[in-house]
């Protein structure tokens, strides 16, 4: 099983990429833990390649949360048997990283690098309520669907993912049985 997620700031792809990395039983690899070294600091682009690259070539199976077209993004949702995208609307959104300020203030979530604390300041607010919600970022996703229509999944909140959630189980309940 291979799974490519992507969506808006603050909707959830990390989480959601871990939890379906526990029901798989598959490698997870969160690409903003790729994208950054200690201290917010950006990694190296060919560092950043080799990274996705090799947890593609070693791995049958995954899930890779984020969007960064420039990560192999193309080979991502090309081999991946799922795309899930997460739209959440900007206030949702907002909503949800507030809350994880609150939970990770002055330390690093587990799909960041370590040194890199979770942070809530005016240009990440402006981020998610305006900047990465362009028109040229919405086409993009829909270009995307459009394009791998069948495999994907468009969840809108917190309730759409729970159910598709619900029924991913029960099928691989079903093919334990």
């Amino acid at each position: 099983m291979k799974i490519a997620i992507l969506g808006y700031a603050g909707s959830g792809k990390s989480t959601l990429a871990r939890e379906l990395g526990e029901l798989y039983g598959v490698p997870v690899l969160h690409l903003d833990k790729v994208m950054f070294l200690p201290g917010w600091q950006e990694r190296p682009k060919d560092e950043q390649l080799a990274i996705v690259q090799r947890f593609m070539d070693e791995n049958g199976s995954w899930v890779i949360d984020g969007n960064y077209s420039d990560l192999l993004q193309a080979r991502r949702l090309e081999e991946a048997d799922k795309v899930l995208f997460l739209l959440f609307n900007r206030f949702s959104a907002l909503a949800r990283v507030a809350k994880r300020y609150l939970k990770y203030r002055g330390q690093s979530r587990p799909d960041m690098a370590e040194g890199c604390s979770e942070k809530l300041d005016a240009a990440f607010i402006r981020w998610v309520l305006w900047e990465g919600r362009s028109a040229k970022k919405r086409a993009g996703f829909e270009r995307k669907r459009k394009l791998y229509g069948d495999k994907c999944a468009v969840l809108k909140n917190q309730q759409q993912i729970d159910r598709w959630l619900e029924n991913e189980r029960r099928k691989q309940h079903a093919g334990s049985l």
